[in-house]
């Protein structure tokens, strides 16, 4: 089974055309990095938020069973009024050794987050608390996050462009379609620098059927 550093060097863009490649979905739409440089690789913590009911429930005291290198997936349902994610949990998940938040919502006391170089990829920014407003549903099972389903244990990988779910089960194969994608795209790179036009480099290394399913 693949192992985590193999996938420190592979860009979210690489990874998304090798989705494409195997009609996977995985690329998280709508979700940004909170600052720039940002890097995160790591396996997934679910927690799925619904409406507050009537006495409402609390936001969660579920980091206490997060390990270090995983990444804490947060399904609040693309709200923005409301956070999930502040500073108390940024400074505790960094000493900790968590890998990072993915946010189907928004997050607060980012200055803590961009400080301590904790990444962070969420649908934006927002001061006001989701106590009350929200309250958690579910620990460790499937959550929606940017249009994709991730499970407890699926890779997620992050960069300056967004972030990507890859399906466990079928992250071997991902990372081999990956590696081929990201050979062939430095094949095209150093023949165009060595003075082949954009055409020529692309046609010979097959450029334009990257990310296309294989008939």
């Amino acid at each position: 089974m693949t192992d985590l550093t193999d996938w420190s060097g592979l860009s979210t863009a690489t990874v998304s055309d090798a989705l494409d490649r195997l009609s996977l979905p995985g690329s998280l739409h709508g979700l940004a990095p909170l600052g720039s440089g940002q890097r995160l690789v790591g396996r997934a913590f679910t927690v799925r938020y619904q409406a507050a009911g009537s006495p409402p429930g609390t936001v969660g005291d579920y980091l206490d069973d997060v390990t270090p290198g995983q990444v804490v997936v947060l399904d609040n349902s693309g709200r923005t009024d409301a956070t999930v994610w502040g500073d108390i949990l940024t400074a505790v998940a960094h000493q900790r050794g968590v890998a990072g938040t993915v946010i189907d919502g928004v997050c607060r006391d980012t200055h803590r987050a961009l400080g301590l170089g904790y990444p962070v990829y969420s649908r934006g920014r927002f001061m006001r608390t989701g106590k009350d407003r929200v309250e958690v549903a579910e620990v460790q099972g499937p959550v929606a996050v940017g249009g994709v389903q991730v499970r407890p244990g699926d890779l997620l990988i992050g960069d300056e462009d967004g972030a990507v779910a890859v399906p466990w089960d079928r992250a071997e194969e991902v990372l081999g379609v990956a590696r081929e994608i990201e050979q062939r795209e430095a094949g095209i790179l150093a023949a165009a620098l060595e003075g082949a036009t954009i055409a020529e480099a692309r046609a010979r290394f097959g450029y334009h059927l990257l990310q296309r399913r294989s008939s």
